[in-house]
């Protein structure tokens, strides 16, 4: 999402210059560049413009740290300026040990629903009992919407029914838990397309009834500046304790969540980064301007692998990598997500992929397919597949003979950079060439 925003900073950034001190002349042409690119990135017009007006003042006249160039000086500015404009340190909801009630607000269409089932699955993978609570009482579907995000996760659910009076779902749900103890009671609101009175009166009685411990607003990133102004109507109504930005993985211009929590004073708790049930990410705002100053996330990478459950390959010498380590590296990956967004987050990477590089998803599967259709013997020993194997294997997966060489010259190259690698780390390995990389097959690219 903040894609564009971030590599025009980058490439604001990168002509500051080299100089050992920054001059108030060019401190003023880069804090104006960086002010167009915020607002082009639906920046709140405040929020830019105090973030330009606090970096100035503290670039203007500063001395070169250590090593560092003006350039990198005012990269680490920036970078600084940025965390603290997204919140500063990462906040999470309150957790009690029992009693806990949150509720859910927001507009219709915002993923609310959605991100009260992925809410549910995050915590219940922590230990905590969670109950969710189907609580709009004008649309039926919203509440079976629910009850299948209930049944996907393995929590129960309490639906209402039409009309039903939040005094009449405060004792449901208290007899609920007489037999069935629960520590993480989430309720899922009503919403509407737009905000209303009839809609914040429902909302304030139904607090009023429940009294919940956290009020998470969910705010849908592609809706621009409308979703401060629908932050704050809320905020103003339910009092609002911390918000949730859905659809960072979309094309949005990420300026929304950018100004939310300056021009809320809430923090964000959580990311909606995909559809699927486990797309929810705590919000660390270090890591965020990190990403957007193409910085990566290595400690991202890092928790993506640990939920992904990978299990160390036992290390074997690059000879004997065969296509079944292949497939078993391959499979491993894929647990971690699309590796087109798993490339941007190591340092460096996002500026060194050309603009919309992506790799196909579907090429990973027919690698996977390719390799299935072979024995067990095929695989661990690539030099046996002769013409009339090929020929077998491309017919049990549905490719061509010719797709099944490309594998195997792919795998063969592989096999080769992991040599010359190993060259380069041992002894005598200085002022040796690097190695070039594998021909990567043009489907693969887009």
């Amino acid at each position: 999402m903040f894609e564009s925003l971030g590599n025009k900073l980058q490439d604001i950034l990168d002509r500051v210059g080299k100089e050992r001190q920054l001059t108030e002349a060019q401190v003023k042409a880069a804090m104006r560049e960086i002010r167009m690119a915020l607002l082009e990135a639906d920046v709140n017009f405040g929020v830019a413009k105090d973030f330009v007006a606090r970096v100035s003042e503290k670039a203007v006249g500063q001395s070169v740290e250590g090593s560092l160039n003006a350039g990198q000086t005012v990269v680490k500015l920036v970078h600084d300026e940025l965390i603290e404009t997204l919140g500063g340190k990462a906040a999470q909801p309150e957790l009690k040990t029992e009693g806990n009630v949150w509720f859910m607000v927001g507009l219709q269409g915002a993923g609310k629903t959605t991100s009260t089932g992925k809410l549910a699955a995050h915590y219940k993978s922590k230990g905590r009992r969670v109950l969710l609570v189907a609580a709009d009482t004008q649309r039926p579907a919203a509440r079976d919407q629910l009850e299948v995000l209930a049944k996907q996760v393995g929590v129960p659910v309490l639906k209402v029914a039409d009309g039903e009076s939040p005094a009449e779902t405060k004792r449901r749900v208290d007899e609920h838990l007489k037999t069935d103890f629960r520590d993480l009671v989430i309720v899922d609101t009503a919403g509407r397309l737009q905000i209303d009175e009839a809609l914040m009166d429902q909302l304030a009685d139904l607090q009023t009834a429940m009294q919940p411990t956290e009020s998470l607003l969910v705010v849908d990133a592609m809706t621009g500046q409308e979703a401060l102004n629908v932050a704050q109507t809320f905020d103003q109504r339910v009092n609002v304790t911390g918000l949730i930005v859905t659809k960072m993985d979309g094309d949005a211009r990420g300026g929304a969540a950018l100004s939310a929590r300056s021009v809320t004073g809430k923090p964000i708790y959580f990311a909606g980064v995909s559809e699927k049930i486990a797309g929810l990410e705590p919000f660390y705002p270090d890591r965020v301007a990190g990403r957007i100053l193409g910085m990566g996330d290595v400690l991202g990478l890092i928790e993506r692998a640990q939920q992904a459950d990978l299990k160390a390959m036992e290390v074997k010498k690059p000879g004997d990598f065969d296509l079944e380590d292949l497939l078993v590296q391959l499979r491993q990956i894929r647990k971690m997500g699309p590796l087109g967004d798993l490339l941007k987050l190591i340092p460096g990477m996002s500026r060194a992929l050309p603009e919309g590089f992506n790799i196909d998803e579907k090429q990973l599967q027919r690698i996977d397919a390719m390799i299935s259709s072979m024995t067990v013997k095929e695989r661990r020993n690539p030099k046996i597949i002769d013409g009339r194997r090929r020929k077998r294997i491309a017919a049990g997966s549905g490719h061509s003979v010719q797709d099944i060489n490309k594998l195997l010259k792919m795998h063969e190259q592989m096999k080769d950079m992991m040599k010359m690698l190993q060259r380069m780390s041992g002894p005598g390995a200085k002022g040796m060439k690097p190695p070039r990389m594998p021909n990567v097959p043009p489907s693969m690219k887009r």
